[in-house]
């Protein structure tokens, strides 16, 4: 009896990620993301799955990044009763992310709800903040390089990808198949974390290429990131930074502390870190040292370089500091959030700043920004863009198209299959094209909805 994949996220795009593994009647879903970027992307999260939630025997979570982990709220509230697997940080960080986005599509439905711009009457989150909590009770914890059963007779463990706090990579042993899927790679020289170990040995593997086609600048973040908030405070501004709350946050935080102490920004700047999530988040970097590069002081130093701003009343606050700051605030890609607020407040004026810092996915509003837009519908409304906007190229949290293929030549042996996913097309399919050319092995970049035999 063959094993299959069945590929319901991620493939042909970046986002989405599930991969439901099918043998002798049994399942497991490894990763369970949200849709994010494009509204066709979008919509799909409201679309059934092709398989029944509880005839999913086990979900596995690579880590908790919410287009790895999103859906799952969802897939409980329609009756998914199994258990989910992470490592231990992934899992302290799902009980941040997972109720935040609960809120925030709350939030979302009610603001369109009052303003009346929704197309749909009323206006419905995917889920609650409470389906989330009641998720949370079905997260199981396990320490990388640990085997566990997620079902019987079915073999996992997790190794390090780097990338954030608790990512991993997993190794899927069923039906005499070995399946390694890659999860998000980090960088090998990560200012944050710790590179990803070595692969293990796979008959087939599954493998991301957020960055398959690009490589990372030499430039690193201090370098770039210096020069653009010293000036724009040298000219009274405001910076918004549009900030994932895992990872990207505190990359910036860190490199905002080694800027002050260098004095390459003034001590007396204001920042604020806009994000409850984030602001939690940080906080997980003292739990899980060891996990990451920083020490126990540098952890303080990013800590304590912020005014976190918990409420909303704090938060709307901002606006009335004169003066130049620099507000970070979730989303990263300006998809949802606190961090729309600043941008209709502060990018109608051209002494301000957008520092993008990282990867844009199509069809999101920091996707606009990149490429030039003039304008930014938020909230129903047509915001002029007169601000500057800065895309970092060098704080991605991803590995790009050669450390991708570093990570594939480490593997021990050559797998009978690759497939190509976590990409925009173009992506994957020029790393697709990379391991087939120079690796001289089978790669594949399959259709959203795809089955195939591992």
């Amino acid at each position: 009896m063959n094993v299959h994949i069945r590929f319901l996220g991620a493939a042909g795009t970046v986002t989405g990620s599930k991969y439901l593994v099918e043998f002798n009647g049994q399942s497991v879903l490894v990763d369970c993301g949200l849709f994010q970027g494009y509204k066709q992307l979008r919509l799909r999260n409201r679309d059934p799955l092709p398989v029944m939630p509880n005839h999913i025997g086990a979900v596995i979570l690579t880590h908790a990044h919410l287009d790895h982990s999103g859906y799952l709220p969802l897939l409980a509230k329609e009756g998914f009763r199994g258990k989910v697997w992470a490592t231990p940080a992934t899992r302290d960080l799902a009980q941040i992310l997972l109720p935040d986005s609960g809120h925030i599509q709350e939030e979302d439905a009610n603001f369109a709800n009052r303003k009346g711009f929704s197309k749909h009457a009323p206006a419905l989150p995917l889920y609650t903040e409470s389906d989330a909590l009641d998720c949370l009770k079905l997260m199981r914890t396990v320490s990388m390089h640990q085997v566990f059963e997620p079902l019987h007779g079915w073999k996992a463990s997790f190794t390090s990808a780097g990338h954030i706090l608790g990512a991993a990579s997993l190794l899927l042993e069923v039906g005499g198949k070995r399946i390694l899927f890659s999860g998000d790679l980090g960088r090998p020289d990560d200012s944050l974390m710790n590179p990803p170990d070595q692969p293990p040995a796979a008959d087939v593997v599954v493998v991301e290429s957020t960055y398959g086609d690009r490589e990372h600048p030499e430039e690193d973040v201090l370098a770039e990131l210096g020069p653009a908030l010293a000036r724009v405070a040298a000219r009274g501004g405001t910076a918004v930074v549009p900030v994932f709350a895992v990872g990207r946050a505190q990359e910036i935080l860190h490199a905002i502390a080694l800027l002050k102490a260098n004095g390459v920004l003034p001590h007396s700047l204001p920042v604020y870190l806009d994000s409850p999530m984030a602001i939690h988040t940080t906080d997980l970097y003292d739990r899980h040292l060891g996990e990451h590069r920083l020490s126990a002081a540098q952890c303080r130093d990013m800590e304590h370089v912020a005014k976190m701003t918990r409420s909303a009343d704090e938060s709307k606050a901002i606006a009335q500091q004169h003066g130049p700051k620099i507000v970070l605030a979730a989303a990263g890609m300006a998809t949802g959030g606190r961090v729309l607020h600043h941008l209709v407040q502060y990018l109608g004026h051209h002494r301000n700043m957008v520092v993008l810092t990282g990867y844009q996915a199509p069809g999101t509003r920091g996707a606009s920004l990149s490429d030039g837009a003039t304008k930014l519908r938020i909230h129903g409304q047509d915001v002029p863009v007169r601000a500057e906007v800065v895309q970092m190229k060098s704080a991605s949290a991803h590995a790009d198209a050669s450390q991708l293929m570093d990570w594939l030549r480490a593997l021990p042996a050559a797998p009978h299959r690759v497939f190509v996913t976590h990409g925009d097309m173009g992506a994957s399919d020029a790393l697709r094209h990379r391991i087939e050319t120079e690796l001289r092995w089978q790669a594949m970049v399959p259709e959203h909805g795809s089955t195939w035999a591992a």
